[in-house]
């Protein structure tokens, strides 16, 4: 009987690693954090602002886009309340706010470009109130 069990209990282990590795591998691959640009590999550095008044949720998203490869070079608050979570590509690049849109669960519809070359960085997050719905905070 603890030997069925034992086996039991592996087959349930088996199939839980084999169907996560299914999920990360096809049905939801990691999102690639660099570009090419310029003919070289380039991490998408990036700002995330805060505009949604709730402390914390700037430190959240900057710990998960880190965790996965990009480079958050500054994070703060927005100077004023954000409704909808927006990506904004600043560099003329909108591949690399594409990828971090879908690195947070962001449609391309709320990604737009204002290029700001004084900014010496690809992406500006901006955290609306909708943040419920965006995969650091599920």
């Amino acid at each position: 009987m603890g030997s069925n069990v034992l086996l039991g209990s592996l087959g349930a282990v088996v199939l839980i690693l084999v169907y996560s590795f299914v999920h990360r591998t096809f049905i939801e691959p990691p999102v690639e954090p660099e570009i090419v640009q310029s003919g070289k590999n380039h991490v998408i550095q990036l700002d995330v602002l805060n505009g949604t008044g709730t402390p914390k949720l700037g430190q959240r998203c900057t710990d998960y886009l880190r965790a996965r490869g990009f480079d958050v070079v500054e994070m703060g608050n927005y100077k004023e309340a954000v409704e909808q979570t927006r990506v904004i590509d600043r560099a003329g690049n909108i591949e690399a706010a594409q990828r971090v849109a879908k690195a947070l669960g962001i449609s391309k519809e709320r990604v737009s470009q204002q290029i700001d070359r004084n900014a010496y960085l690809d992406v500006s997050i901006l955290i609306g109130k909708d943040f419920r719905t965006l995969k650091p905070f599920q």
